[in-house]
């Protein structure tokens, strides 16, 4: 079996694999980094409230835990009738059943167009790494409205002591569009209060003068497909992420499975978060050991009515939204605390034997 991608769901797919054994003689990861970062803990480091690795997940003393081989290298090209995918280091990788869960790509040069100010939140570790690495500016636009846009620009301006100006640029949807009107009112109270200004119009570098003012601009505008898989024959969606049925199966070859953020549900919408890709992780890790053993899957995850989120305000205070209802407070933040580190904590622990 090839994982190719160390993404949320693999994570709980190496962590089966070290609980029950292997479901196979032989397993490949095939990852371009030892370790995953939790996006849900990037803007805490950013608000200086947890150091930048902490929030890290050992995909390389997982893999070894559970006896799989770990090849560090980039998919770049997928053979679904040849069963081998190319790899930008280390060629041809063989397989008879594949599991993709590599995330999606940035896409803020695509819509935003190309310029030296600005820096996409994916892939996460190029971010991390640009962010801390640059000179903190002092006028910053963060570009989308969704969840993730909200967190990194309360993140920002409370950077380094607060005092840089944030604007968010939500987009025409405006802010927070999946959400109830109880969490938007209570996101945009916090950011008045804050002074982060909110502009509900689409930005573009060629598209007048909206961004000009700015020393960087951050790009949270979810994920785009990555180009090889269509290119590779197996059949994708409109956008170009990998068509599944609902045990996360190809829908052109069964033998490939996507999760993930790469891939698209064609029997019930799953969006694209990390919420479904931890709650899918283990559904999925009990379907591929029911495939190794000849038998086909059975399990499916379909989310919940409504999911838990719990966005950070930067300041030690939390918004928690769960369907209509929202609530705020420095309770949420300890609950947002105590749920990420568990979630981390477990892989740690399984990774180091403990």
């Amino acid at each position: 079996m090839l994982l190719i991608g160390g993404g949320h769901a693999h994570v709980a797919v190496l962590a089966d694999w070290i609980r029950r054994g292997l479901p196979c003689s032989q397993a490949t990861l095939l990852t371009p980094s030892p370790t995953l970062r939790y996006s849900g803990m990037v803007p805490g480091w950013i608000a200086g409230r947890y150091g930048r690795d902490e929030g890290t997940v050992d995909l390389a003393g997982l893999a070894k835990r559970a006896g799989a081989e770990l090849v560090l290298d980039h998919c770049i090209a997928i053979d679904p009738e040849a069963r081998s995918v190319l790899t930008q280091s280390c060629g041809l990788v063989g397989f008879d059943v594949a599991s993709i869960d590599t995330g999606g790509v940035g896409q803020a040069a695509r819509i935003l167009g190309d310029d030296p100010r600005l820096i996409d939140v994916r892939p996460i570790d190029a971010f991390v790494e640009k962010l801390d690495a640059d000179p903190p500016a002092a006028r910053i636009a963060v570009v989308g409205g969704g969840a993730g846009g909200v967190e990194i620009a309360f993140a920002m301006k409370n950077r380094a002591g607060g005092g840089t100006e944030v604007t968010l640029v939500a987009g025409k949807e405006g802010l927070l569009p999946d959400f109830s009107k109880a969490v938007r009112r209570k996101v945009r109270k916090e950011l008045r209060r804050q002074g982060i200004a909110v502009i509900e119009q689409d930005a573009h570098f060629d598209g007048g003068d909206m961004l000009d003012p700015f020393d960087l601009v951050i790009a949270a505008l979810g994920s785009g497909a990555p180009g090889w898989p269509r290119a590779g024959g197996l059949a994708c969606d409109e956008a170009g992420f990998i068509a599944v049925d609902p045990f996360q199966r190809s829908t052109s070859h069964p033998h490939t499975y996507a999760i993930g953020d790469v891939a698209s549900r064609q029997d019930h919408p799953v969006g694209h978060s990390g919420v479904h890709a931890v709650m899918a992780g283990p559904i999925h890790a009990r379907n591929l050991r029911d495939v190794m053993a000849g038998d086909g899957p059975t399990r499916i995850y379909y989310p919940r009515p409504a999911s838990l989120y719990l966005l950070s305000t930067g300041n030690g205070s939390a918004i928690a939204s769960y369907g209509p209802f929202a609530a705020q407070g420095r309770w949420v933040a300890r609950l947002k605390h105590w749920i990420d580190n568990r979630w981390v904590s477990q892989y740690a622990t399984l990774a180091s034997g403990a």
